[in-house]
């Protein structure tokens, strides 16, 4: 599920003499199925399972590659697709056993048995988790010969790519199947509405009932089985990785959220649901304010309100009452509440799904819970009477969806050609009102959000060298998304300005401009349009990603020359004589050096942080530039610190450990907990900590040896709990203070230019934001928050109290250094997310080191 958010953190700790106060979190009693908050917010405590995840599965998160899920116009398959699933090992250990579920070793078995009842169902491995287990995608419709199968796939394109021809083809209305997507356990711990896919996949299989044959004559149903069969066998809402998957849809750094996107660009869904828990009464999107301000709103909600009424209807309808079962009636936040459950970012399954043309898309939370605290204490005769009713509200939620379909199958298509022809004509968007959107009562000037789509994005070439690299990481990301992306075959002026030839080029007449503009734009500050917040509300590749990026208001593309392309050019390079320069601006750049260090290469620091490579490692250069698509430029430049291979002891959060990783760092995690039972500090070289380490819950031993570590170690913090052990261990002298905690988005800043900093982006990324004061002697501001106010997307209001507000932040030093320690107020690695960002924290582990 998405919990509802957490309390207020806390306001003022001194790094000179820290003290931090944190409200207590009174939880009341609970219904049988309400969900509490969440006892911890990232940056705040280490999450359980966090920053335990083994090396591997950031391995498998970076490097698992993408499956094709397509069918083609050139395609030879019909359906049914079957193929015999090879089974797993049985694993008394699932936690879906206690619950009388299924767990994940009887799924394939179960599929298998499935495609065996006839000829409507149809498995495709669609990828593996990071824990190395397959997701399967099941497909159930009607028969359909090879032909049958390369007209429907003519069709699905014609839609996307020449929506005004699709509008007008008979064909399309008469017979293109409805794509339909169904997406369960994202949460690991939300077990349910894998077994009432299941259950429903069984019916569908062998009904013979008008209506069911009526649905799949015109419809494909898509159920992708266990979102993450990580946590479903383990009982946690994370994956191997430590993500919390329904949180990562803008970064995809996951291999089952790449999956889950690559479902929604090749199968193209007009509606879909996302089953979760846990929420009582049973939870139904659409949500309150604000909304999503880069897709088609007036589509989205008409289709979507109309479905959660059949759903509540469908639900409500089963009989299930508070007293009998403990079950409370449906609710519909739109309707229902005021604020608190928005659907703001597109970092959620369903919020993302509508910038693929899905114009009905919910979350839905099942209402008892059995994860948690309720899963150890409740007997488990409790815990399967409440799964058992989870499973029949989810099956009803299904079943009533498909009703839906059915009977606005044309409609619903015809909705979905529009979305992909206001993005290609540049039409305006349509504001939501009860005339625009009849049939949805209670709409109000709160629930109107609209944007001005630029022209055009141009991503340039020729600028610094330090860009290329995250220029094509940006370009490829966009194709991964499904956004169309040219490059400039000569020089070109666009908006009174000059561009080289080799810039890229996004054409915002485009059939998914919502999505190119979600990813580019710089965002909004909506501070002053709700009070609260369920999850960040900034999150600017533009600004966060290290590329350069222009919004281009107006000009005549036709003028431009220029090729779509499918992947971004190459930009690796290694100077062909003399000593070499590497600079230290993305991630790919880090994860090189480090595996230079790693293979004994003497690489020294240059004074302003880029790394010095001798000649004699040009094979080894040439070798990584291939692999990291990064460049080695010739250099004269002799002096500098030399560096070494950096072993990094990490009391960090899942995102935090995953980023480290991805820039090839070698990290050992650590805690308290570990750091109490006694720590061997020889295995690492540098302690960098954020969350999940306090020292005054260290015994006496322990602090013992991290003294004598610290004592010849660097140690880099980030927050208030870097900042507590910072001071606790006399390496900085600072006052730190602490913003509102609620507080997240995009943030100006300004770089001082020295080796942590030099040459980061002038944005970066907040998430209950720090700000440093009172600096002692040595201390160096490496980095400070913009004057006036620094927040350009996202949400940051003061507190109750006047203080902490972006205003109080405003000029005040964000990343301060030390001889032998950096302290972050920002948030550079939050959930693997802002690239260009990640380098700042990698400098300062390699200087401090």
């Amino acid at each position: 599920m998405r919990p509802p958010r957490p309390g207020p953190r806390s306001a003022l700790f001194s790094v000179a003499a820290v003290t931090v106060t944190t409200g207590s979190l009174l939880i009341a009693p609970h219904p049988a199925g309400a969900d509490p908050k969440p006892t911890v917010r990232e940056g705040s405590a280490l999450p359980q399972g966090a920053a335990k995840a083994p090396a591997g599965a950031a391995r498998r998160g970076l490097t698992a590659p993408v499956t094709d899920l397509a069918d083609t116009a050139g395609s030879s398959r019909g359906y049914p697709r079957e193929q015999i699933l090879s089974p797993d090992p049985e694993n008394p250990a699932d936690k879906s056993i206690k619950l009388g579920l299924t767990p994940y070793h009887a799924i394939a078995p179960k599929l298998n048995a499935l495609q065996g009842l006839g000829d409507r169902v149809s498995v495709e491995v669609a990828g593996r988790s990071a824990g190395g287990h397959r997701l399967y995608l099941v497909t159930v419709t009607a028969p359909e010969t090879a032909r049958q199968a390369r007209s429907q796939a003519r069709m699905r394109e014609l839609i996307e790519s020449a929506p005004g021809s699709a509008a007008k083809d008979p064909a399309v209305k008469k017979s293109y199947k409805t794509p339909v997507f169904f997406n369960n356990n994202i949460h690991g711990n939300e077990w349910e509405g894998t077994d009432a896919s299941l259950k429903l996949i069984e019916r569908l299989a062998t009904a013979s009932d008008t209506k069911t044959r009526d649905l799949l004559a015109h419809s494909r149903l898509y159920f992708n089985i266990t979102a993450n069969p990580d946590g479903r066998i383990a009982g946690t809402r994370t994956n191997a990785g430590g993500f919390d998957m329904n949180r990562d849809f803008v970064t995809a750094s996951q291999p089952e959220v790449r999956v889950m996107r690559q479902i929604q660009i090749d199968k193209q869904p007009a509606v879909m649901l996302d089953l979760h828990g846990y929420v009582n009464g049973t939870l139904i999107e659409p949500t309150t304010p604000p909304h999503g301000e880069n897709y088609e709103y007036d589509l989205f909600l008409k289709n979507t309100y109309a479905n959660a009424l059949g759903m509540e209807s469908a639900v409500n309808g089963l009989g299930y009452t508070p007293g009998k079962d403990g079950v409370d009636p449906a609710q519909i936040p739109f309707r229902d509440a005021e604020e608190g459950w928005d659907d703001w970012p597109p970092i959620f399954t369903p919020q993302y799904a509508a910038f693929h043309g899905t114009v009905a898309a919910h979350t839905v939370e099942i209402p008892l819970r059995v994860n948690n605290a309720d899963y150890e204490s409740l007997p488990a005769t409790e815990l399967r009477r409440r799964s058992a009713i989870n499973v029949d509200v989810a099956g009803a939620a299904l079943r009533a969806t498909l009703d839906f379909v059915r009977e606005r199958r044309t409609s619903l298509i015809a909705d979905q050609i529009e979305v992909f022809r206001r993005g290609a004509t540049g039409a305006a968007q349509v504001p939501v009102s009860e005339e625009t959107v009849p049939g949805v009562p209670g709409i109000g000037p709160e629930d109107v959000y609209t944007t001005k789509f630029p022209r055009a994005y141009v991503i340039p070439a020729g600028t610094a060298q330090r860009s290329a690299t995250a220029a094509a990481r940006l370009v490829d990301h966009l194709l991964a998304n499904d956004v169309r992306v040219t490059r400039a075959t000569h020089s070109f002026r666009l908006g009174g300005r000059s561009y080289a030839k080799g810039s890229y080029v996004v054409d915002m007449r485009q059939p998914k401009r919502g999505l190119a503009n979600v990813l580019l734009a710089d965002g909004r500050d909506i501070s002053d349009k709700v009070s609260v917040m369920y999850d960040i509300s900034g999150w600017s590749l533009g600004r966060l990603w290290g590329a350069s990026v222009v919004g281009v208001e107006s000009g005549r593309l036709s003028a431009v020359s220029a090729r779509p392309v499918k992947a971004a050019a190459r930009v690796g390079y290694v100077a062909p004589r003399g000593d070499l320069r590497l600079r230290l601006d993305s991630p790919q750049e880090i994860a090189a050096l480090n595996s230079l260090l790693q293979d004994g290469i003497s690489v020294r620091q240059a004074a302003d942080g880029s790394a010095l490579v001798p000649s004699s490692a040009r094979r080894q250069a040439e070798a990584l530039a291939r692999s990291y698509d990064v460049a080695f430029d010739a250099t004269r430049t002799v002096k500098g610190i030399p560096l070494h291979p950096v072993r990094v002891a990490a009391a960090v959060t899942a995102g935090e450990l995953f980023a480290l990783r991805e820039m090839n760092f070698d990290v050992v995690p650590v805690s308290t907990a570990v750091l109490n039972a006694g720590f061997d500090w020889s295995r690492a070289d540098v302690l960098f900590v954020s969350s999940g380490l306090s020292y005054g819950g260290l015994n006496a031993s322990a602090r013992t040896a991290l003294a004598d570590f610290l004592g010849g170690h660097g140690l880099v913090g980030r927050g208030a709990t870097g900042a507590a052990l910072t001071t606790a261990t006399g390496q900085l002298k600072a006052t730190a203070v602490a913003g509102n905690g609620d507080a997240n988005g995009v943030v100006r800043v300004v770089n001082s230019g020295g080796p942590v900093t030099g040459g980061a982006p002038d944005h970066s990324f907040v998430y209950a934001p720090v700000w440093f004061t009172d600096l002692g002697p040595g201390v160096t501001v490496e980095q400070s928050y913009g004057t006036g106010n620094p927040l350009v997307s996202g949400h940051w209001r003061p507190r109750e109290d006047g203080a902490g507000g972006p205003a109080a932040a405003a000029g005040r030093p964000s990343v301060v250094s030390g001889p032998n320690a950096v302290l972050f107020g920002t948030e550079p690695l939050f959930r693997d997310h802002p690239k260009g960002e990640f380098p700042q924290v990698g400098r300062a582990l390699l200087t401090v080191s």
